[in-house]
């Protein structure tokens, strides 16, 4: 499964170093592609996205790991706070490009939790986890 591993974003000031204290928003996905022809196209848009986080006001850091067999994309992202994150999720490419992929889109899944930047980076076993306790949680549609 090839993974990106954590990279550091933009926010300097809030880079997780030793001792670091503060707390930071984390942020998990798990984004299910209806067919094997979307794959491409989401995997490149998936690059471009992540320069975008990098470089955003407010990021901590990010990772994405995919499965491209599965049709499945993780991300994992670590955020100053909520506003800043919100803030990424409204700018374009990234709200551009959902816009574009959510036809191919078989179902996503999202979460989100507060931890401190000395915690930092998340292990993806606890991003997984925390996406599995999601999952168990959501109803089905009726």
């Amino acid at each position: 499964m090839p993974t990106i591993p954590w990279m550091p974003g933009a926010d300097k000031a809030t880079d997780p170093a030793p001792g670091s204290a503060g707390p930071a928003v984390v942020m998990a996905s798990r984004l299910e592609l209806k067919s094997l022809r979307s794959v491409p196209r989401f995997f490149v848009l998936s690059l471009v996205i992540l320069r975008q986080v990098r470089a955003a006001e407010g990021s901590v850091g990010v990772s994405l790991r995919a499965e491209p067999l599965k049709r499945t994309f993780w991300t994992l992202s670590a955020w100053r706070d909520q506003r800043a994150l919100d803030a990424f999720a409204r700018t374009d490419p990234h709200a551009v490009s959902v816009r574009r992929l959510r036809p191919g889109m078989k179902g996503a899944l999202f979460v989100f939790w507060t931890t401190g930047r000395d915690q930092l980076p998340v292990s993806w076993d606890e991003a997984r986890r925390r996406l599995a306790e999601q999952a168990g949680r959501e109803t089905p549609a009726a």
